[in-house]
């Protein structure tokens, strides 16, 4: 399956990022075989795939730091109509072996407020789940403010929050101002605004700082949360179009030419507001090709970025592929701000 890409530009080839792997308390000490990660002292809860401190690992810009490059070129990263130079995702790989913190994210005007330059609204794809397996997304009908900062209080949160069941591929949006939390039996692809913002209300006494004062006023009793049906047509399934990201399941067909180019299909629609994506193999393997660059291999778990720059290229499914293509998509309010 061919996907246009842009005009040729060997510089701005689709290329590797190396992950981080972030320790939390929360998380697992062995990543098998999902990563091929043990750690070495704390557990490791989450890996970042397209992080600022991220490293590109092949083409051109290979050791330079993710979040430099875009600063570099935010044109040829992102194309002209980007809002802002920064970039605008933040992908990462949850792993929690106890529950996280019931926290909330504030929106852009909360966070600017106080300095941030954004907000953080975030989505969850579920690549695994045991039965049985939920998260806590939302306050229930009728809780108030304060009776939501009573709970903090007296250790009974998790009563007003609403509880999600989660199975393997279902999506679920969070957007800013929604309290939640992640319990185990869930691996979750998350993609976010590029944020590291969280203000924590509970955390089932870990000695870690809470941000209660800031939680509340970012807390908003009702949101548009919760799980998202998936779109299909004829080449795709979208499986979230939101404010901040559009996040896309492509099927890679090699039934009828295994290890090659699929070649005769129609490209994907050009349809994200950013030119930039990311392609990250869930599962199986494959290799990306085109005029201009060398073969790149897209193993299990690893994520690719194509620049709005790169030329056009195809990916080939070497097994059992199953490729995710994320992309930014700009909310109206941010072309407004920047035609101000």
């Amino acid at each position: 399956m061919s996907i246009a890409a842009g005009s040729l530009q060997n510089e701005w080839a689709p290329f590797l990022v190396e992950p981080i792997f972030a320790a939390r308390v929360w998380g697992f000490r062995d990543l098998h075989p999902w990563f091929d990660r043990v750690a070495d002292t704390e557990p490791i809860g989450e890996v970042w795939l397209s992080g600022d401190d991220c490293v590109v690992a092949t083409g051109v810009h290979a050791g330079r730091r993710l979040g430099d490059l875009f600063r570099l070129a935010p044109v040829s990263m992102l194309g002209p109509g980007a809002p802002s130079p920064d970039s605008p995702l933040l992908i990462k790989v949850i792993f929690a072996r106890e529950k996280l913190s019931v926290q909330v994210h504030p929106d852009d005007a909360l966070a600017q407020k106080y300095g941030s330059p954004r907000g953080k609204t975030e989505c969850w794809y579920a690549l695994a789940a045991e039965p049985g397996a939920q998260v806590a997304v939302g306050i229930k009908a009728g809780v108030t403010h304060g009776q939501i900062e009573e709970g903090i209080r007296s250790g009974t949160l998790e009563q007003s929050l609403n509880l999600i069941g989660v199975s393997a591929r279902d999506v679920i949006f969070v957007d800013a101002g929604t309290v939640h939390a992640i319990w185990p039996g869930s691996i979750l692809l998350e993609a976010q605004q590029n944020a590291d913002i969280t203000y924590r209300l509970y955390d089932y006494g870990r000695p870690r700082e809470l941000h209660v004062e800031k939680g509340l006023e970012a807390t908003k009793l009702a949101t548009r949360a919760g799980k998202v049906a998936p779109r299909t047509l004829a080449d795709r399934t979208i499986l979230i179009d939101a404010d901040y990201f559009r996040i896309e399941k492509i099927p890679v067909d090699h039934s009828t030419a295994f290890n090659q180019p699929i070649g005769d299909a129609s490209p994907l629609e050009a349809d994200s507001t950013a030119g930039l994506a990311y392609l990250f193999a869930a599962a199986g393997t494959g290799r990306i090709t085109g005029a201009g660059f060398a073969p790149l291999d897209l193993p299990p778990r690893a994520i690719a970025c194509v620049p709005d720059a790169a030329p056009e290229y195809a990916i080939e499914n070497l097994g059992g592929l199953e490729l995710i293509r994320l992309s930014p998509k700009w909310p109206e309010s941010a072309h407004a701000a920047q035609s101000e």
